[in-house]
């Protein structure tokens, strides 16, 4: 069996080391990739540039505040074309705004999650997040 391939568009240093701290918990095999701002994570999908040779992500966990571009235009962009569309988007991100959810929702985002403050709460969520996505879902391989 291939291992999971897993894009975490994050750019935070704290939240990339908890998030692999709960990645590492999973019993699938997977390959985590991390990307720290809108551009590179473009370049990564569309496999251009350093990219060339990347594997297609199984699945995407998003932050919605990235530098350079942020992630509704990532989300937008992945959505808008035929051979990423299908991969779930997950956003994962401070924000509590009623607006930035709407939108994520209406630019196909898969579930929108806020960031608990408190880092074992956060590591619960991210667990959370893997039970379902990687226990229950049935993703497109």
């Amino acid at each position: 069996m291939n291992p999971l391939e897993i894009l975490i568009i994050e750019d935070n240093p704290g939240d990339i080391r908890l998030i692999k701290e709960a990645f590492n918990e999973i019993q699938i095999i997977h390959n985590l990739h991390f990307i720290e701002n809108g551009i590179e994570a473009i370049l990564f999908l569309k496999k251009k540039e350093k990219y060339i040779d990347v594997p297609t992500p199984n699945f995407i966990l998003l932050d919605l505040n990235l530098p350079k571009k942020n992630g509704f235009e990532v989300l937008k962009e992945i959505k808008q074309e035929k051979e990423l569309k299908k991969i779930p988007v997950v956003i994962l991100t401070i924000s509590a705004s009623e607006e930035d959810v709407i939108r994520s929702y209406e630019a196909y985002a898969n579930c929108f999650i806020k960031k608990p403050v408190d880092m074992d709460e956060f590591i619960k969520i991210v667990q959370g997040i893997t039970d379902f996505w990687f226990k229950y879902v049935k993703l497109p391989l």
